[in-house]
C-alpha cells in the first residue's frame, strides 16, 4: 500500500508540473467551451493525465538506468496502463475538440448522446467523433487487457468490455465540476482495499494522483477535464480491476458497470444525485456557490 501511495504522490507532482507548463496553451480560444453554468473554460485539460503518466514513466526509466527501482523499461501492468491512458486520452481529445460536446444532431434539432445517439448516426451512414471513440475505445480495450488475461477468448472479451464500459461510465459522470475525480478516487480506494495484490495498481495510482493534481482547478471551475480526462480515469480504473482482482470479482464489477451504463442512457445521473441529500452534499462539497 505504501508503494501505491508513493505512486499517487509522484503522479500528483507530474500533473502539477505538466499543467503549469501547458497552461498557456489552454488559453487558446479554440479550447474554450461553456460549462453547465455558462462560463467559458478551457476544455480537454484532462489530456494532462496521460502526459503526466508519460513523464513519470520517463523519470522511472532514467532512475532505473542507475540501478534504482525495477530497472529500465516498463514492467508489469504499467505498460498497458500507459497505453490505455495515452489511447483514451487521444480519443477523448478528438471528441472534445471536434465533437461539439459529444452530441449527435437529432430529428428535432436537439442532440442525442450516448450509445443510442452515436450508433444511430452510424446506422445512418454518419460517423461521429463519439462513434469513433466508442469503436476505437473497444479495440484499445482489447489491446491493453490481452497481455494480462493471456490465451482466453471469453476472458479477453469480458475484461475488454469492463475497461471500455468503465471509460464510458466516467464520461457519463463528467457533468459537474470535480465529480469524476471524486468518484474515481473513491473507486480507487475501494479497489486498493479489496484487491488481492496492490502491486499491479501502481500505474493506475499514478493516473489517479495526476487527477488529484487537477482536482482543485476542476472543482473551482478553472478548467474542464473533458473526455480526454474522464475516459482516461475510467479506463485505467477498469484496467486496475482486471490486473488486481480475480475472475469472479471482475465479473461482478462488469455486471455492475454495465448496469450503470444502461441506467445512464435512461436517466440523468445529475438528477439522481440531486434527489438524494447525502449524494448531493458530497457532489457539491468544495464547489463554488
Amino acid at each position: 500500500m505504501t508503494a501505491v501511495f508513493a505512486a499517487m504522490v509522484v503522479g500528483y507532482l507530474g500533473a502539477r508540473l505538466t499543467w503549469l507548463a501547458a497552461r498557456p496553451l489552454f488559453a487558446l480560444p479554440a479550447l474554450a467551451r461553456h460549462n453547465f453554468r455558462g462560463r467559458a473554460l478551457p476544455t480537454a485539460a484532462g489530456i494532462v493525465l496521460p502526459l503526466a503518466a508519460l513523464l513519470v514513466e520517463g523519470g522511472r526509466a532514467v532512475v532505473g538506468s542507475f540501478g534504482v527501482g525495477n530497472g529500465p523499461g516498463i514492467a508489469g501492468v504499467r505498460g498497458p496502463v500507459l497505453l490505455a491512458a495515452l489511447g483514451y486520452g487521444l480519443l477523448g481529445l478528438i471528441d472534445d475538440l471536434a465533437g461539439g460536446g459529444g452530441g449527435v444532431p437529432s430529428a428535432d434539432g436537439g442532440a442525442e448522446r450516448g450509445f443510442r445517439g452515436h450508433l444511430g448516426a452510424l446506422a445512418q451512414g454518419r460517423v461521429t467523433t463519439g462513434a469513433l471513440k466508442l469503436l476505437g475505445g473497444g479495440v484499445l480495450a482489447l489491446l491493453v487487457v490481452a497481455p494480462i488475461v493471456g490465451e482466453s477468448p471469453g476472458r479477453l472479451l469480458a475484461d475488454a468490455a469492463l475497461v471500455a464500459l468503465c471509460a464510458n461510465l466516467a464520461n457519463l459522470l463528467d457533468r459537474a465540476p470535480g465529480r469524476t475525480v471524486k468518484c474515481s478516487v473513491v473507486a480507487f480506494v475501494v479497489l486498493a482495499l479489496a484487491a488481492r495484490r496492490t502491486t499491479p495498481l501502481s500505474g493506475t495510482a499514478v493516473v489517479i494522483g495526476a487527477a488529484l493534481g487537477l482536482f482543485l482547478d476542476d472543482l473551482h471551475e478553472r478548467l474542464m477535464l473533458g473526455d480526454a480526462g474522464s475516459n482516461v480515469l475510467g479506463a485505467v480504473l477498469g484496467l486496475g480491476v482486471v490486473a488486481a482482482c480475480g475472475p469472479g470479482a471482475r465479473d461482478v464489477v462488469l455486471v455492475l458497470v454495465a448496469a450503470l451504463n444502461v441506467a445512464g442512457e435512461l436517466v440523468s445521473f445529475s438528477r439522481v444525485i440531486d434527489a438524494v441529500p447525502p449524494l448531493r452534499a458530497l457532489d457539491r462539497a468544495g464547489r463554488r456557490a
